[in-house]
């Protein structure tokens, strides 16, 4: 998950299914150091591209995983998806950080709410992720819980919020 300042509002959104082609794209907006930082819980390598194509085949091949390429005027600013974990239906998005603070994490995930609409429906976010935490509440998301984890991108153990969209 993604945050940032704020500027002009971005062009027209669109949600797809992913595709074999935006995973390169994916993998190059896995590789910002900044980005990782933000979202906190990554992968360990970002670099390692034979664990990011496992990962995608996984995410690829579990029909109980929905997962949406995020167009921006047609080019691939990130990608949106929801699953589960613990019993629990979660959701989870990058968004490329040239693309951060215009607005499109939360047209994405508003629109991204109408295909997923099992309810309750969490997210989590590390706790100075304001960008994330913002886009969260805008879209109906209210804090929770909290919890922690080891973030490999900081190489320390980062608290968490985490949020719940009931309706």
């Amino acid at each position: 998950m993604s945050g940032g300042a704020s500027s002009p509002p971005a062009g027209r959104i669109l949600l797809r299914d992913v595709t074999d082609s935006d995973l390169p794209v994916f993998f190059e907006y896995q590789l910002d150091p900044d980005a990782n930082r933000m979202a906190a819980f990554t992968t360990e390598d970002p670099s390692d591209r034979n664990a990011f194509a496992a990962h995608w085949t996984r995410i690829l091949g579990d029909e109980t995983i929905v997962t949406k390429t995020i167009l921006l005027d047609g080019r691939v600013a990130g990608n949106i998806l929801s699953f589960e974990q613990s019993g629990e239906r979660e959701v989870s998005y990058w968004i490329c950080r040239e693309y951060w603070g215009r607005g499109i994490a939360t047209r994405a995930l508003s629109e991204f709410l109408g295909h997923v609409t099992k309810r309750p429906l969490y997210a989590r976010a590390a706790k100075d992720n304001a960008g994330s935490l913002r886009v969260l509440e805008k879209c109906g998301f209210v804090i929770s819980g909290e919890d922690k984890g080891f973030s490999n991108s900081r190489g320390e153990e980062v608290e968490e919020f985490v949020l719940k969209l009931e309706a």
